[in-house]
C-alpha cells in the first residue's frame, strides 16, 4: 500500500488554482476523465494532481496531457518538475518515456516531504 496522503487540499485553496495555476480538464459526456495543472514557481513548472479515470487508462491520454501542460509553461522555464508514487511503476515510466529523470532522495528529508513521493525533473529543450 502506499503512504501517499489523500488529497488534502481545502476548497479554497482548490479554488485558487484557477488563479494560480493552469488547470487543464477532460470530459466525456459531462464525465470528468482526466485533468492536470502546472504552476510556475521561479524557473520550474511544476506539473500535478495529472489523473485519469481508471477505466481509461493505457489509452495515452495521460502522455498527451503531460506534453499539453508542458507546452502551455512560460518561455522562462528552465525545467518541469514533478512527483508521484515511488511504487507508481506504470506512472514512472510513463514519465521516464516523456524525458522525465528520477531525482535522489534528498538527505536531510525537507520538512514537506511526502513519504512514499519520488521526484522527477526533466530538463526544458
Amino acid at each position: 500500500m502506499l503512504d501517499l496522503p489523500p488529497l488534502h487540499e481545502t476548497h479554497d485553496e482548490v479554488l485558487a488554482w484557477a488563479t494560480t495555476s493552469t488547470t487543464l480538464v477532460v470530459r466525456e459526456r459531462g464525465r470528468l476523465v482526466a485533468a492536470v495543472r502546472g504552476q510556475v514557481e521561479g524557473s520550474d513548472w511544476h506539473v500535478g494532481r495529472l489523473m485519469v479515470a481508471p477505466d481509461l487508462t493505457g489509452r495515452g491520454a495521460g502522455s498527451r496531457l503531460l506534453r499539453l501542460i508542458e507546452s502551455l509553461a512560460p518561455p522562462h522555464v528552465e525545467q518541469f518538475i514533478l512527483f508521484t508514487g515511488a511504487r507508481s511503476e506504470r506512472n514512472i515510466r510513463m514519465y521516464q518515456n516523456a524525458g522525465y529523470q528520477l531525482l535522489p532522495t534528498p538527505d536531510p528529508l525537507p520538512p514537506n516531504h511526502i513519504s512514499g513521493a519520488v521526484h522527477m525533473v526533466k530538463p526544458r529543450l
